[in-house]
């Protein structure tokens, strides 16, 4: 297949453009005050909230740098270079995803931020069950579409929730948790031999970005500042994923002869 780090930038450079586009020419829509909950004031211009929008970029730089270890996976891994290749798309795709919204504050680009979300909870979510069920590719396939489709169909859920407040939010919350619970269990097997402390450094990230998301949506920002929370929040999870992917890397099959889900039952 081609080198990871080249389909991951032409993924970067195309979606990156193709949002620069779309934002200039208002495709995405008219102004309806999606993300206006997330402290930062408007500015007049083309980019509505700039400190929520321009941190975005932290995303495209995680998956360029997941891209770039892709291509040194370690001898026997359970992750082939096809997978981490698309994670680390996946992982490019928030920085758009997010920025679609807060560019433009459009109802279109508030589903391209929770979309580009539930891709990546979606991957996690099923990559840990792929594992720990012991199953292959046609599995995982199926069971990221689902967990992509259930988020999609929890968003349309029209009142609030607690805490998080959007029904979609909600789901993406749950299928990290899953994840977390899986991994630990896939962990704890003893199948495979895994450098965990990589996912607590995940892990550790995603509950500091949580904290300051809770913080800020409180109101503990200042709406002037170039200095949001949200943006804070989206560096963070940057990093979270990052060093979820060097989880997934240093997992290597404890015994190669069986018991490892190779390239081909995991494309």
């Amino acid at each position: 297949m081609a080198r990871p780090l080249a389909v991951t930038t032409a993924v970067a450079v195309t979606s990156t453009a193709l949002l620069v586009v779309a934002v200039g020419q208002g495709w995405l829509g008219p102004d309806v005050g999606r993300g206006a909950q997330f402290c930062e004031a408007p500015h007049p211009g083309w980019v509505r909230q700039p400190a929520n929008t321009l941190s975005n970029a932290g995303f495209v730089v995680a998956g360029l740098l997941v891209a770039a270890r892709a291509r040194r996976l370690p001898p026997h891994s359970v992750m082939s270079m096809t997978v981490a290749t698309w994670f680390a798309c996946v992982v490019v795709l928030l920085g758009p995803g997010s920025a679609a919204m807060h560019a433009t504050q459009s109802e279109l680009g508030g589903h391209l931020d929770m979309l580009s979300m539930y891709l990546v909870a979606g991957f996690a979510a099923a990559w840990a069950w792929v594992r720990w069920t012991r199953r292959g590719t046609a599995a995982f396939a199926w069971a990221y579409v689902t967990c992509v489709l259930l988020c999609e169909l929890a968003g349309l859920w029209p009142d609030p929730v607690p805490v998080v407040h959007y029904s979609g939010n909600l789901a993406f919350g749950l299928l990290l948790v899953a994840a977390v619970v899986l991994e630990t269990l896939v962990w704890r097997r003893g199948e495979t031999d895994t450098v965990f402390r990589n996912g607590a450094v995940a892990l550790v990230a995603m509950l500091v970005a949580f904290a300051i998301w809770l913080l800020s949506n409180a109101g503990w920002c200042d709406p002037d500042s170039l200095l949001q929370g949200h943006a804070a929040w989206h560096l963070l999870c940057a990093v979270a994923a990052y060093w979820l992917f060097r989880l997934y890397a240093s997992e290597r099959s404890v015994n190669t002869a069986e018991g490892r889900l190779t390239e081909a039952e995991v494309v």
